[in-house]
């Protein structure tokens, strides 16, 4: 918004400051962070007082979540409102990949935020069906694809080739879709441990912020020999807020958490990065830069497909952040270590941008 106004008056003294993507990211970040830290006491409280038990714990987990009983959940709201404030104050309002991205976020966030309604009525972990869940994420995430592929095209990139793979054509919707809706399922299914979600996905935006930033620039992007996307840059603005927002939840996430993001927050940020990834047409990127929340996905499937074959669990339990607690790891050290893995696997996604 701020962006079409300071164009409007012509950029006048410091406005002109607007003009520049890096210094629009920066302030939704400021932005982000400032609403988050601001609300959250009073949210928290709020939700507190709204919930009364809070999120139902199961009680086939690790018995320390017990402990966590009556913890409010759905403070994914609060990273909803503070990113999707920010980005239309200092995004470009015309440009048509932030709202693709946004739609996303929005939906997903709406579809988690009826899903832990779903489970606060019940008193029980289970929300909305599966095939309910999967049906409104396919759509949501199918017409977000579409309106990416209106102001891109259909091109698939490989990490460590340079130049396109293959055109899928239309095919590249539902492809696009099936990398939105299996990313926000996967962080969803990482969120199990106070913070284990949070900071991964503030590491995975600032390296997708990279991403965004050399796509949008045509130098840079015949220099590292990526695709080059006009106005894909402007999702630096979403990354970032998505990185203020995200630090803004960990102050009230971190152990022992006064508040859960819930599937509100989960599906929103996972919901969110697959978007900016199937933007940048770097989906496979994606999977090394979240290579946490792929092998967290990957260890619930594993458990259930070796579980019905054999009726042996590979994994004490799944997700695999269960398994490490229940062989003895402390909920601090398993976090802190997904941590340091999320953070090593940016860099090596990171990594793929030079080598080809």
């Amino acid at each position: 918004m701020l962006y079409v106004i300071a164009e409007e008056l012509g950029f006048p003294g410091l406005l002109n400051l607007i003009r520049y993507i890096s210094f629009r990211a920066g302030a939704a970040s400021a932005t982000a962070l400032a609403i988050g830290l601001l609300l959250g006491p009073w949210f928290i409280s709020y939700l507190r007082t709204r919930q009364g038990k809070g999120q139902p714990i199961r009680s086939d987990g690790p018995q320390s979540h017990l402990a966590k009983s009556g913890t409010p959940t759905m403070g994914g709201l609060l990273i909803l409102i503070s990113v999707s404030v920010s980005v239309l104050l200092w995004m470009d309002l015309r440009n048509p990949y932030v709202w693709a991205c946004l739609l996303v976020t929005a939906g997903f966030g709406l579809i988690g935020f009826l899903d832990d309604y779903d489970k606060l009525k019940k008193a029980h972990h289970a929300g909305l069906s599966g095939r309910m869940r999967l049906a409104l994420e396919f759509l949501i995430a199918g017409f977000a694809t579409w309106l990416i592929v209106q102001a891109g095209n259909t091109h698939l990139y490989v990490p460590f080739v340079q130049g396109p793979v293959v055109d899928l054509g239309w095919f590249y919707v539902a492809f696009g879709a099936f990398v939105i809706v299996a990313f926000g399922n996967a962080v969803n299914l990482t969120d199990g441990l106070d913070g284990l979600a949070t900071m991964p996905v503030i590491i995975a935006s600032i390296a997708f912020l990279l991403i965004a930033y050399l796509v949008g620039n045509a130098r840079f992007a015949e220099y590292l020999g990526i695709p080059h996307l006009l106005g894909v840059g402007d999702l630096t603005v979403l990354c970032l807020a998505i990185v203020g927002a995200g630090l803004a939840f960990l102050w009230f996430n971190a152990p022992p958490a006064a508040v859960f993001m819930g599937d509100t927050g989960s599906l929103a940020l996972g919901g969110a990065l697959g978007a900016v990834a199937v933007a940048t047409h770097h989906e496979f990127a994606l999977v090394i830069v979240g290579g946490l929340f792929v092998l967290e996905a990957a260890s619930v499937v594993i458990q259930v497909m070796v579980y019905k074959r054999t009726g042996k669990r590979i994994f004490r339990m799944a997700p695999i952040h269960h398994h490490f607690e229940h062989i003895g790891w402390s909920e601090p050290t398993i976090v802190i270590r997904f941590w340091i893995v999320s953070f090593v696997l940016a860099l090596a996604g990171l990594s793929t941008l030079k080598l080809r």
